[in-house]
């Protein structure tokens, strides 16, 4: 007879998980080999997702009531619904926790969140090569959308365009 299934919990993150947030942060970033990048400290999280305007929101993932993964999502705004919408940032499960379903239970709780909070959409990127990813999204439903790609400004270029005035 096969054991009992998993029991799976997504719960919303308090300011007492931020070490583990930090900690399930620096295992995604070792996962997309961007460990380098992974710069954030537990003093920093806690200012900027429980301070006193919260940048974003986590829900924690726990199988079997152990951490096992977690989502990190915000808010953004399409001009073109006149609607903000669900962006979620990062997305991780533990490998020891994969296969389980957590990843779907998180996806399925952001979904009630933007469906409750009247978001005209739920988006997120996903690295080209994370063939895995890119496969469990679209058994969720989701479309690519390859048409577009991302920008991005940071380090000097973000401050030497800061610095460029208003001409």
């Amino acid at each position: 007879m096969a054991g009992a299934p998993p029991l799976l919990s997504v719960r919303p993150a308090t300011a007492d998980d931020v070490p583990l947030i930090r900690a399930l942060i620096a295992e995604l970033a070792e996962y997309e080999r961007l460990a380098d990048a992974a710069v954030a400290t537990d003093e920093g999280l806690r200012a900027q997702l429980f301070g006193a305007q919260p940048a974003a929101e986590v829900l924690v993932g726990e199988v079997d009531g152990q951490p096992a993964g977690f989502a990190l999502f915000f808010h953004n705004f399409s001009t073109f619904l006149g609607k903000r919408g669900l962006y979620l940032e990062d997305l991780f499960v533990r490998p020891a926790f994969r296969g389980a379903g957590l990843g779907k239970a998180l996806m399925a709780a952001l979904a009630r969140i933007a469906v409750a909070r009247d978001c005209g959409r739920f988006e997120w990127s996903v690295l080209d090569w994370n063939a895995p990813a890119i496969a469990f999204y679209r058994r969720l439903g989701a479309t690519g959308m390859d048409e577009w790609t991302v920008q991005r400004l940071e380090g000097q270029a973000l401050h030497a365009l800061a610095a460029a005035g208003n001409g």
